[in-house]
């Protein structure tokens, strides 16, 4: 359901973005509101995006931490691949579009644009169309897309960022190491945390940092295995209470104000004649490809690491195409390479174009791979003599026998 709410969220981004009165869309999103003194005074559109989106992180780094410690990621040999391919899904779609990008004699600053994945959309189409696709297969899109993420964010810090705070930075760290006591002293409480988390993520805002790696770094501290008579742990008790937060209203107000971009009849033809958004689609959706597929194959042909028994490479071809809907942090990119260019536009709008052809191919190939699960689940549950035994466990003693 959340998932549908995103991509709702998304479509009216657009349609408004793109109306008569587009005008009011972007007056919205522009408005500026805050705590100037704090360095907090943002506008619409980054509050939501540095502000809201921190809890979809927050809720996410809980749920990898999980599946580090509890869930399908806790041997090291299978979790170490879906790191692979994020690092392999990073470069090479940043060598595609370098290699795109000199051939039509266009701007290297773009490189970075088609790196990252957005957890957020990539984890609602997913959901969207996931009823029977294997458990592991999210946990490995999870792993790999917040490794992803963290690697993109680590870029804008390191080659876009020019006035980076260190005191602020150092503070933020500050605050995390007395997270971590905190957890490790069994210390509850919300007005504990609650306090010390809005501090972290201002000060890591104001260190020049996205300041959704304080949800993300948070989100990894909580302690997710039950002590004691404990029917929840602290991961367990705060992921069930922010998800609904998360899903029906930061990560819809995110998308409604992160999707609407103008899109015109000229800026279409454009995209596809100009060396640096055309750059940024072949890096989506072929580089993403090639990329994640090929580096976790070889990986796991190579090295130690084993691919999840659960899933089958088909599985993880359909997510690496998955993982070309680059969106939010693309977007960002993009702004930041070319800020307030003609080239900027275009690429905002190479980045939907290539978002929504990523999204449909996914959508295409993971449906078959639905489809195949479901028919594997129907008939290891058919009982059609309704002796409640499903009757292939009857086959298989019958012919043992």
């Amino acid at each position: 359901m959340g998932g549908l709410v995103l991509l709702v969220a998304a479509t009216v981004a657009l349609v408004w973005a793109n109306a008569p009165f587009s005008s009011t869309y972007f007056t919205i999103r522009d408005f500026h509101f805050g705590i100037p003194a704090l360095g907090l005074d943002l506008s619409v559109g980054h509050w939501t995006s540095d502000g809201l989106l921190t809890v979809f992180f927050l809720v996410a780094g809980i749920e990898l931490k999980r599946e580090l410690v509890v869930g399908s990621l806790r041997t090291p040999a299978t979790a170490v691949l879906p790191v692979i391919a994020a690092l392999c899904g990073m470069l090479v779609p940043a060598t595609l579009y370098a290699i795109t990008a000199a051939a039509g004699r266009g701007s290297m600053d773009g490189w970075a644009v088609p790196m990252a994945t957005d957890i957020a959309f990539a984890l609602a189409v997913l959901a969207v169309i996931s009823t029977h696709l294997p458990t592991a297969l999210r946990a490995f899109l999870l792993t790999l897309a917040v490794v992803d993420d963290l690697g993109a964010i680590l870029i804008i810090a390191t080659f876009f960022t020019s006035d980076l705070n260190y005191w602020a930075l150092a503070g933020a760290f500050a605050g995390l190491g007395v997270f971590y006591v905190l957890q490790r002293l069994r210390v509850r409480g919300w007005w504990w945390y609650l306090p010390l988390g809005v501090t972290v993520w201002a000060l890591m805002n104001n260190g020049g940092v996205h300041a959704t790696v304080a949800g993300v770094a948070m989100g990894l501290i909580l302690r997710t295995t039950r002590e004691g008579g404990e029917q929840k742990s602290p991961g367990e008790r705060t992921g069930h209470l922010l998800h609904p937060l998360s899903a029906g209203i930061c990560v819809p107000l995110f998308a409604l104000f992160a999707a609407g971009v103008s899109v015109s009849a000229e800026g279409l033809g454009k995209v596809f004649a100009t060396p640096e958004p055309l750059g940024v689609i072949v890096g989506l959706v072929v580089g993403k490809i090639l990329g994640i597929f090929a580096g976790t194959y070889l990986a796991a042909r190579f090295t130690r690491a084993q691919l999840n028994p659960d899933l089958a490479w088909a599985d993880i071809f359909g997510l690496a195409t998955l993982a070309g809907i680059g969106f939010t942090v693309a977007l960002l990119i993009g702004e930041l390479a070319f800020p307030g260019t003609a080239v900027g536009e275009h690429i905002k709008v190479a980045v939907l174009i290539a978002s929504l052809t990523a999204a449909v191919l996914a959508t295409l190939l993971l449906r078959r791979r639905n489809s195949v699960y479901r028919r594997l689940y129907e008939e290891e549950n058919l009982d059609e003599d309704a002796d409640d035994i499903p009757d292939i466990y009857q086959r298989t003693e019958g012919s043992s026998t």
